[in-house]
């Protein structure tokens, strides 16, 4: 194969219309571009989403975005907030009357953070690899 043998591949290259050469043509005259307004105009161009002043489709819609609605639902625990419960068994409900998860929350896992000193018993709570190392190792264990 040389360099000057190298060709496109059927259909890769297409070519380009001619526009303004009679009527025969079909794109003789306005070139398919229709009568008069901004878009039959060289350099006619709007902004992509624009409706002619009417608030746009993509601002008239909520956002939604990357802010999670389990979220304000879900929360995360520490090991070291653990050792200050004064009970060996920790389930949801003990964490919030603790004051450690707000009231709404409806799940819970437990991050390594800090270290835990004593054994306890966490149930219904879900935990973090890390975490549940830390629980088993101090003579705790976790019930799912």
């Amino acid at each position: 194969m040389f360099l000057n043998t190298i060709q496109a591949s059927d259909g890769a290259r297409k070519k380009a219309k001619r526009v303004g050469r009679g009527i025969g043509s079909t794109l003789g005259k306005t070139c398919g571009r229709g009568h008069k307004g901004q878009k039959s105009r060289s350099g006619g161009f709007h902004k992509v989403g624009f409706e002619g002043g009417q608030m746009p489709l993509q601002r008239r819609l909520p956002k939604v975005g990357f802010n999670s609605r389990r979220k304000k639902y879900s929360a995360e625990v520490r090991l070291n907030e653990l050792n200050n419960l004064g009970q060996d068994v920790i389930d949801l409900d003990l964490l919030i009357k603790a004051n450690i998860v707000p009231v709404f929350t409806k799940t819970a896992k437990i991050i390594q953070s800090g270290d835990i000193t004593r054994a306890i018993t966490v149930k219904g709570i879900k935990a973090t690899v890390g975490a549940l190392n830390s629980i088993v190792a101090a003579g705790g264990k976790v019930e799912v």
